[in-house]
């Protein structure tokens, strides 16, 4: 079994820091730590305020997040990584070839179901995201 998990979007303020602490409060009681990053990290900023507020709607604080930019290392330390569309593990192993083997996307247990970027979106694009972040991390949980 894995245990820890990268989750790993575009900006890190919206989609991954989403996943992340929906897995985590999905895999509490289990031995597996969860964090985020970004491609292109928005470094230090919070979580988009309507991602965090959908999650306070399903019980998930998300205020202690902060965007951090992928790295080399993060890679390294991490058994799985989790992105959210195709382009993401291209883009990965592109960069950082010790990725390929261990990121898959998100949606890999949902049909592999690409995750959509919500960001400067309407409210009802954020609950489709977030619910399709639930779904993705429920499947997910089994093989954690």
């Amino acid at each position: 079994m894995f245990d820890s998990v990268l989750v790993v979007c575009a900006g890190n303020i919206c989609r991954s820091p989403t996943a992340e602490y929906v897995l985590k409060s999905k895999l509490q009681g289990k031995n597996v730590s969860v964090s985020s990053a970004g491609l292109t990290a928005l470094e230090g900023k919070h979580a988009d305020a309507q991602a965090q507020q959908i999650a306070t709607q399903h019980g998930i604080d998300m205020s202690e997040h902060q965007g951090r930019q992928i790295t080399s290392a993060l890679v390294a330390q991490h058994s799985v990584i989790l992105v959210m569309e195709k382009r993401h593990i291209n883009d990965l192993c592109a960069r950082y070839p010790q990725a390929r083997g261990k990121t898959f996307l998100l949606g890999k247990w949902v049909d592999d179901k690409e995750i959509p970027d919500p960001y400067r979106q309407s409210q009802e694009a954020f609950e489709h995201v977030y619910a399709l972040i639930d779904s993705a991390c429920s499947a997910w949980q089994k093989y954690l």
